[in-house]
C-alpha cells in the first residue's frame, strides 16, 4: 500500500514525502485541524461557521478536472476506449439478476407481460444513463456522481449521496461474492453451505463463514490493482462468454417454446402488475453508474463515453427482454419457479443438464459484476479522498500501475469482512435506496447545470428554477405515495398535470444558461425531469425498513461529517483558495513585468 502521501490541504503542500511501509496519522489526517488536540478543539468550536461555509460551497469544473486530480500526485493511465466501456457497462450490470428476478416478477406480478416490465424499467434506466453520460463527458473524473453533485448541488449533498452509495457498493459486492459460492456449489452438485464453515458459537445468519467469497474477492482485487488494461481485457472476454451463454439459453429455450404460453392471458395481473414488476426489475439494470468513474482512464471521453454507456444499456435492455420472453414461452407463467426460473423451466422440458449452463452463466456474470463493482468503489473513494472528506491516503494513485491501489485494497477488505460472515438473507435486506436516491439527484443536478450559472443567472430566474424543481420533485413524490396508498387513477391526473406544467414552465420561461460542449442530453428539461419522476416512483415501491436503514446510515455519515470530514475538507478548501490566490498574484506580476518591458 502506498503511504506517506501529502495531499493538498491544511498546509500540506503537493509533494510526496519519503515513502514508508507503515501508515501514520499524517497519511489519514494531514490537515491543520488535526495537527494537535488544541487545533481540533478550535476546529470544533468553529463548527457552525465551517458548516455554513461547506453546505453552501459548490466546486467548479476546473477544480474537479485539475486541482482534485493533482492531489493524487500521479495520474491514472488512459487505456480505455469505447469498446472497453461497452463491455464494462454490460459486465457491471448483467450479473445473476436476469436469473433471479425474472421468475419472481413473471410468477407474482406481471405474467408474460414481464417483457413490458423489463422494457419500462430499461427505459427508466436509460434516462439516468443519458444524464450520467452528459456529466461524464463534461467531467471525466474518478468521482463520478460524487463530482457531478459537488459541482451542481454542493459539497454536503455530494458527501451524503456518496457515503450512501459506497455503503451499497460494499453490501452489493459482499452479496455477489456469496452468491458466487452458491452458484459454484450448484456446478459441483453440492449445497452452498457445504463450501462454508459452520461456527455454532456465532449468531444465526453470521455463523456460516464463506472463504470462497473472500478468495474470489481477493483475486478480483489483485487484478484490479495491478492493471486497468488487463482488467478491461479480462472483463471483455468474460462478458463476451457470458453473452454467448445467454444466447445459447435463448436458442435452446426457443426449441421448447409454446406461443400459447405467451399469448393466453398476457396481462393476468393488469397494467398495475406490470408497473409493480418494473419497479422490482429496475434493480437488474443497476451498476452502469460505476462506468462513469472511469472518466480519467478514457482516451477520448467525448466520443467513447456516449458510445460505451448508451450502447451497453441498449444491449442489456434487449437481452433482458428477449430472455424474459423465452422463459414465458417455455412455461405458463403460473408454473414458473419464482426462485430458480430458468433452471426449473429447462428441467420441466427434460433438459436437466441446462442448470449447469445457467450456473456457469451466472458465475461468469457475477465475476464481471464483482470486478466492475470494486473498480467503481475504489475510484469513488479515491476522489472522495482527494476532497479530504475521506482519509487522504485513499487519494493515492500508484506511480507504476496508474491505479488507486490503496482504495482498492481497503474496499476489498471491507467487502471480504462482510462477505465472510453475513448470510445472503441479511445482505439482501441491507440493500438500501441509495442508488435511486443518487440517480434522482444526478438528474436534478443536470437541470441545475443547464439552467443555473453562479454570477450569471439572475435572482429572479434562480427563484423560478427552485419553484419549478420543487414542483417536479413534489409531484413525483405525490405520485409514488398515491401508488402505494390508492388503487384509483384520479390522483395520477392531478400529479401528472403538475409535473407536466412545471416541466413545461421550466422550458418556456427560463433560458438555458449553459450548453454542453461535446455531448448533451436531448429534450432538456423533459428527459431529466422524466428520470426524476421514474426514479422517485420506483422509490415508492421499496419497503419501509429500507428507508429506516437509509436514515440510520445517513445519521452515521452526519456524525462522521461533523467531527471529521467537515474540518478536513474545510482545511483542504482553504489551502486550495490560498494556492489559487498565489497563482493569480504570480500571473499578475508576470503580466506587469511584461508590460513594463
Amino acid at each position: 500500500m502506498v503511504t506517506g502521501i501529502e495531499a493538498a490541504g491544511g498546509g500540506q503542500g503537493n509533494g510526496i514525502r519519503k515513502r514508508s511501509c507503515f501508515c501514520s496519522k499524517e497519511d489519514f489526517l494531514p490537515e491543520e485541524s488535526f495537527k494537535s488536540w488544541g487545533n481540533y478543539v478550535h476546529a470544533l468550536a468553529n463548527t457552525k461557521t465551517r458548516l455554513t461555509d461547506r453546505i453552501l460551497a459548490r466546486s467548479m469544473d476546473h477544480q474537479e478536472l485539475e486541482q482534485m486530480r493533482a492531489r493524487s500526485n500521479n495520474q491514472m493511465k488512459k487505456t480505455l476506449n469505447w469498446w472497453d466501456l461497452i463491455w464494462f457497462g454490460i459486465g457491471a450490470v448483467m450479473g445473476a439478476g436476469i436469473f433471479v428476478l425474472t421468475g419472481q416478477a413473471a410468477r407474482n406480478d406481471a405474467g408474460p407481460a414481464v417483457v413490458i416490465s423489463y422494457f419500462i424499467s430499461g427505459v427508466s434506466a436509460l434516462l439516468s444513463v443519458l444524464c450520467y453520460t452528459e456529466f461524464s463527458v463534461e467531467l471525466p473524473v474518478a468521482g463520478g456522481s460524487f463530482s457531478y453533485l459537488r459541482v451542481e448541488l454542493g459539497d454536503f449533498v455530494a458527501y451524503i449521496a456518496a457515503g450512501n452509495i459506497l455503503f451499497e457498493y460494499v453490501v452489493a459486492g459482499a452479496s455477489v461474492a456469496r452468491s458466487w459460492t452458491s452458484y459454484f456449489a450448484t456446478l459441483c452438485n453440492h449445497n452452498p453451505n457445504d463450501f462454508r464453515i459452520n461456527v455454532p458459537a456465532l449468531a444465526d445468519n453470521f455463523n456460516h463463514l464463506d472463504p470462497i467469497a473472500v478468495v474470489i474477492s481477493i483475486v478480483v482485487c489483485i487484478g484490479a490493482a495491478l492493471s486497468m488494461k488487463a482488467s478491461s481485457r479480462f472483463n471483455s472476454v468474460t462478458t463476451i462468454v457470458h453473452l454467448v451463454v445467454l444466447v445459447f439459453i435463448f436458442i435452446t429455450g426457443m426449441t421448447k417454446a409454446n406461443p400459447a404460453n405467451f399469448t393466453t392471458n398476457f396481462l393476468p395481473f393488469g397494467f398495475r402488475g406490470v408497473l409493480k414488476a418494473s419497479a422490482v426489475l429496475f434493480f437488474a439494470y443497476v451498476g452502469f453508474d460505476g462506468v462513469a468513474t472511469l472518466g480519467e482512464e478514457i482516451k477520448n471521453p467525448g466520443r467513447d463515453i456516449p458510445i460505451g454507456l448508451i450502447g451497453s444499456m441498449l444491449v442489456t435492455i434487449t437481452t433482458y427482454c428477449v430472455l424474459s420472453a423465452t422463459l414465458c414461452l417455455m412455461q405458463p407463467y403460473s408454473q414458473i419457479d419464482a426462485d430458480a426460473s430458468f433452471t426449473m423451466a429447462f428441467q420441466a422440458a427434460g433438459m436437466n443438464w441446462a442448470k449447469y449452463i445457467v450456473a456457469l452463466g451466472a458465475i461468469k456474470g457475477m465475476t464481471t459484476v464483482l470486478l466492475a463493482n470494486l473498480i467503481a468503489q475504489a475510484r469513488y473513494f479515491t476522489h472522495i479522498g482527494r476532497t479530504h472528506m475521506a482519509p487522504a491516503i485513499l487519494a493515492s494513485i500508484h506511480p507504476k500501475t496508474g491505479t488507486p491501489v490503496n482504495a482498492t485494497v481497503i474496499m476489498t477488505v471491507a467487502n471480504c469482512l462482510v462477505a465472510l460472515f453475513t448470510s445472503l438473507d441479511v445482505l439482501a435486506n441491507l440493500l438500501s435506496i441509495s442508488t435511486l436516491f443518487i440517480f434522482s439527484l444526478v438528474s436534478l443536478a443536470l437541470i441545475v447545470r443547464r439552467y443555473y450559472v453562479t454570477g450569471e443567472t439572475s435572482t429572479s430566474d434562480r427563484n423560478k428554477l427552485i419553484i419549478f424543481l420543487t414542483l417536479i420533485v413534489g409531484s413525483s413524490i405525490a405520485t409514488a405515495v398515491y401508488w402505494v396508498l390508492s388503487q384509483g387513477w384520479i390522483g395520477y391526473v392531478v400529479t401528472g398535470v403538475i409535473w407536466f406544467a412545471a416541466t413545461l414552465g421550466l422550458q418556456l420561461t427560463l433560458k438555458q444558461a449553459k450548453k454542453p460542449k461535446l455531448w448533451g442530453v436531448p429534450l432538456v428539461p423533459w428527459l431529466p425531469s422524466a428520470s426524476i419522476a421514474f426514479n422517485v416512483f420506483i422509490l415508492g415501491s421499496i419497503d419501509v425498513p429500507s428507508f429506516i436503514r437509509f436514515a440510520i446510515w445517513t445519521l452515521v455519515l452526519l456524525v462522521y461529517y461533523i467531527f471529521v470530514a467537515l474540518h478536513a475538507s474545510y482545511d483542504a478548501a482553504r489551502e486550495t483558495d490560498r494556492v489559487e490566490a498565489q497563482a493569480s498574484q504570480a500571473s499578475q506580476a508576470t503580466n506587469m513585468e511584461a508590460g513594463t518591458s
